[in-house]
């Protein structure tokens, strides 16, 4: 599987398969927000979620693919710094501020910083059409945030807060997005990069969310919330994994763009699972995401 993943580099066939890599992220990487802002404390699922993911991960690192090069080992150390911060600031905006208002502002800043980070690091440029449908993509982002704003009704006067995390955590997803597609296309096989990955960036958070839960008045099910981690370590290795796979494949600002449409499935999940409305205004907005995630795509062709 490996040798034909790295065949399909630079080919016609490795841009479409990436195009639906980075399709498939942005639906589980909804799946994988709400799972961190639903049922239990943030920063307890979070750990939990890590936890299971750097369990699975570590057969495969130690006993399957690959060991690193010697010149991964750095690479590893600043993507793990890189994502420990994304998470801190991800935690700290998640229970500061609604979903609905949060994620999208983290979406919305991400792609701007990816396409200026994927400029620097792999020369890569937007044509004026893909500039026009990242303008068109934003504005149904933040549309989609302001709207939701205007319609909350509770934890108003921590919002600033949250708004102004949410713009921290996006500078962060531009940064581990840019970092981990340059580290994944550092190494030989992509999957050493995987497994490594997951089972670095699982050692921390755990640790904090066990201290958090033994200091709680009320501490939840220890069985329930590790159940939520399982799935979210699974939901993880396939958003991750897809997103990787499509910075490898292809250019990684069209990828990290084409991922931002998880908004329009956080927004139904939203409904779906958290109660929260979708009224014709917001379809409306979740549309002009869509259309700008498909100029982008097509003024690349």
């Amino acid at each position: 599987m490996t040798e034909w993943l790295i065949s399909l580099e630079g080919t016609d066939t490795g841009r479409t398969f990436a195009l639906w890599l980075a399709v498939l992220a942005a639906f589980l990487h909804a799946v994988f927000g709400a799972l961190q802002k639903g049922r239990f404390d943030p920063w307890l699922t979070r750990g939990a979620i890590d936890a299971s993911y750097a369990v699975m991960a570590a057969p495969f690192a130690l006993f399957v693919v690959p060991w690193p090069e010697p010149h991964m080992w750095p690479i590893f150390a600043l993507v793990w710094l890189i994502h420990l911060i994304y998470k801190i600031l991800q935690g700290m905006a998640y229970t500061r501020g609604a979903y609905t208002v949060v994620y999208p502002v983290v979406r919305g800043t991400a792609p701007l910083f990816t396409v200026a980070g994927a400029f620097l690091l792999f020369a890569e440029t937007f044509s004026a059409v893909q500039w026009l449908g990242v303008l068109v993509l934003l504005s149904g982002i933040y549309g989609l945030a302001i709207y939701n704003l205007r319609s909350m009704t509770v934890a108003r006067d921590t919002m600033p807060m949250a708004l102004g995390l949410a713009v921290m955590t996006g500078l962060f997803v531009a940064l581990y997005t840019t970092f981990d597609a340059y580290g994944i296309r550092a190494t030989a096989n992509p999957f050493t990069f995987l497994a490594w990955f997951f089972l670095i960036d699982g050692l921390v958070m755990p640790f904090y969310a066990l201290y958090r839960w033994r200091r709680m008045a009320d501490p939840p099910d220890p069985l329930a919330l590790m159940k939520r981690g399982v799935i979210g370590g699974f939901v993880a290795y396939m958003s991750f994994g897809s997103i990787m796979m499509a910075t490898r494949l292809d250019k990684v600002g069209e990828a990290a763009i084409l991922r931002e449409t998880s908004t329009i499935f956080a927004a139904f999940i939203g409904w779906i699972a958290l109660k929260e409305t979708v009224g014709p205004r917001r379809v409306a907005l979740m549309a002009l995401i869509a259309a700008g995630a498909v100029i982008v795509e097509l003024g690349g062709r």
